[in-house]
């Protein structure tokens, strides 16, 4: 996930109450829900409140029980948006073999990043179309967990090129963020109708390894 496109304890806006009620806990991730929903479609400043209350299925002042603004609440997705995208990563990453190839580790990674961006979660295209929008109070823990995913890119190209199958003609930040880029795109343009999802999957990472390797 590239910053044009999620670690510590971040703050949460939740009351106590709002925090500890089963009920009011599945309101809350409904409102996050719905709010990935609207800043996917609509981005960070055609995002309503009135047009996040009607996603979720509640009254827009509702929202405020749970929210001091508009702002918390979009601050609140790309954080938890980003750093769900990170963990699918890790995650992912972490069940292969533990003799898995440079690049079947990155060929791991393409799925990984098109899986949750396209298929499990709206917080991902959320994240990559809104934050180079955002006022850095809003970005700063969002961007933080970014950071981290690209860190890991960064060392999976990195152990491609130790492993000398990284072309000799190919600089690694420019590589990793050109794929990430082009894993990106995918949520703008892909939609199921263009075929099944394994195809696109199988595709990204056959042109993302001839790209790398000699």
């Amino acid at each position: 996930m590239a910053k044009n496109a999620a670690g510590g304890e971040g703050r949460t806006a939740t009351t106590p109450k709002a925090a500890t009620t089963p009920k009011s806990s599945r309101t809350r991730g409904r409102l996050l829900d719905a709010a990935a929903e609207v800043l996917s479609r609509k981005g960070f400043s055609g995002t309503r409140l009135s047009d996040i209350a009607a996603q979720a299925r509640v009254q827009a002042p509702a929202i405020y029980y749970y929210y001091p603004s508009r702002e918390d609440l979009i601050e609140e997705v790309m954080f938890v948006g980003a750093a769900a995208m990170r963990t699918h990563l890790e995650e992912a990453l972490a069940a292969l073999p533990s003799d898995a190839t440079p690049s079947e580790r990155i060929a791991a990674a393409v799925a990984a990043h098109l899986r949750h961006e396209l298929e499990i979660s709206a917080y991902s295209h959320a994240i990559i179309r809104n934050a180079n929008q955002l006022p850095e109070a809003i970005s700063r823990r969002a961007l933080a967990e970014v950071s981290a995913y690209n860190d890991i890119w960064r060392e999976l190209v990195a152990a491609l090129q130790a492993s000398g199958q990284l072309r000799p003609d190919v600089d690694p930040p420019l590589a990793r963020m050109l794929v990430l880029g082009a894993l990106n795109w995918a949520a703008e343009w892909w939609h199921p109708d263009r075929g099944p999802l394994e195809t696109l999957i199988t595709t990204a990472q056959s042109m993302v390894l001839h790209a790398l390797r000699p």
